[in-house]
């Protein structure tokens, strides 16, 4: 049995795996999955490690084109990762409706969290721009991956809020973590990641239709089912 080895991103791995898991099921081929942050992907892939198929946003997969890494061809559009707000599972979920009401919302908090992927890169500079870095100084709490978000607000009940990629929310929600989504960011604020999958240029034929199969028209509805849209 030959076995694909796909590196990807953590927000969409929820939809990957089960995509992965129906074309085991189909193709007998076994599939193993690495996930994690668009900036270590980066990192790894530019250290020279390889995969046969990668799932990441599009910056991080231009340049990995440009390293000749990937076929180009075989690259297609997985779907869209949205931001929200998360807050302990006991905890009331505070009005979000708008930008000043999401101000509101942190200000009140015992600390506010972020990871260092993609989108807790464009969580800091949102605090910076809003005015709340330096509000909220020391209550900033920056970790290392989405899991670790929700997992320190449900060990900080019942202040702590998180800014997190709601399908990320949904995994920790599903494995039982303390916390839910209170409501997406506001439309104005919002961070929309997009997500392609494509094979690595010496991975056998069927790490191709492994990266078609991943951005089909089939895998979309299961993507969508995860807050991937």
């Amino acid at each position: 049995m030959s076995t694909l080895k796909v590196l990807s991103a953590g927000a969409v791995k929820r939809g990957v795996a089960q995509v992965a898991k129906d074309f085991e099921r189909e193709s007998g081929s076994k599939v193993t999955i690495e996930f994690s942050t668009a900036p270590e992907i980066r990192r790894r892939v530019g250290a020279g490690e390889t995969a046969d198929v990668i799932v990441a946003p599009p910056a991080v997969m231009d340049e990995i084109a440009k390293q000749g890494k990937i076929v180009v061809e075989s690259r297609g559009f997985v779907g869209r990762s949205r931001m929200g707000v998360v807050v302990h599972a006991t905890a009331p979920a505070p009005a979000l409706g708008d930008t000043a009401a999401f101000k509101r919302a942190l200000l009140g908090t015992s600390a506010v969290v972020h990871n260092k992927a993609s989108s807790g890169i464009y969580a800091a500079k949102l605090l910076d721009k809003l005015g709340l870095k330096d509000a909220l100084a020391s209550r900033i709490v920056v970790v290392e991956t989405g899991s670790a978000i929700m997992e320190y607000v449900a060990a900080h009940p019942p202040a702590a809020i998180g800014l997190a990629q709601i399908s990320e929310v949904m995994v920790m929600i599903d494995k039982g973590c303390a916390v839910k989504l209170a409501a997406p960011l506001p439309d104005e604020i919002q961070n929309v990641t997009s997500y392609d999958a494509a094979a690595f240029s010496a991975a056998p034929e069927g790490a191709r239709k492994l990266a078609a199969r991943l951005s089909s028209d089939a895998a979309k509805k299961v993507f969508a089912a995860t807050g991937i849209s």
